[in-house]
């Protein structure tokens, strides 16, 4: 099996990738290939669409650390993003807000397309996918009143748009580093949200290639 793990930064996934550059790898097992595409949904998106364009794969993965807006999901909380929404597409009609979807231009909700094996335990979660993260009461409370969401990312909805249209199967992996709320850098867990993230990945590679090797 042939896996592209995706992240927007390097030190995102540093120590996925000394893992993996350690192994052995070899063509009953697969091969795991890193592509860094930048921060943002412009960057994802033409970052991945060029790289699929020549590259074929069998499962891509987006691994990243976002905020959350779910104070039940504890800092540091890996969780599994079955839904992603470009949630500024759109247009402003006075005081509502009319989506892409409304206007008829286009689609702003993407899913994932890979189901995670039940033994990994993973609570799925909801997500909106931002230029701008959110970090003013006002804004966060308007937002709020329009969509229930969870978590929140700058690159995720980007990640499943693409690998739709390129035909391939994907799933979307966070790591809860901060909750959404007025910025407090101090409260910040990136460091406890990189480590457990990598943590899952390294594991699921490990059975992926075990389960493909029996």
């Amino acid at each position: 099996m042939r896996i592209l793990i995706v992240a927007a930064t390097s030190f995102e996934v540093d120590s996925l990738k000394s893992l993996v550059e350690d192994q052995t790898q070899d063509s009953q097992r697969g091969t795991t290939d890193f592509l860094i595409t930048g921060a943002g949904m412009v960057a994802t998106s033409f970052a991945l669409g060029k790289h699929l364009a020549t590259n074929q794969y069998d499962l891509a993965i987006n691994l990243g650390i976002a905020g959350s807006f779910d104070r039940g999901i504890a800092l540091g909380n890996v969780v599994e993003i079955t839904e992603d929404t470009l949630i500024e597409l759109g247009a402003e009609d006075d005081e509502d807000f009319i989506t892409i979807d409304k206007l008829g231009f286009g689609e702003s909700n993407f899913t994932s397309t890979y189901a995670l094996p039940a033994q990994f335990n993973l609570r799925k979660a909801n997500a909106i996918t931002v230029n701008t993260v959110h970090g003013n009461e006002a804004s966060i409370y308007k937002l709020g009143s329009r969509i229930n969401a969870q978590i929140e990312s700058m690159e995720g909805a980007a990640f499943f748009h693409a690998c739709r249209q390129m035909g391939v199967p994907c799933m979307q992996i966070r790591a809860v580093s901060n909750y959404v709320e007025k910025r407090n850098r101090d409260a910040w867990q990136i460091g406890l949200a990189i480590k457990n993230l990598n943590t899952f990945a390294a594991e699921f590679l490990d059975w992926e290639r075990g389960a493909k090797s029996q």
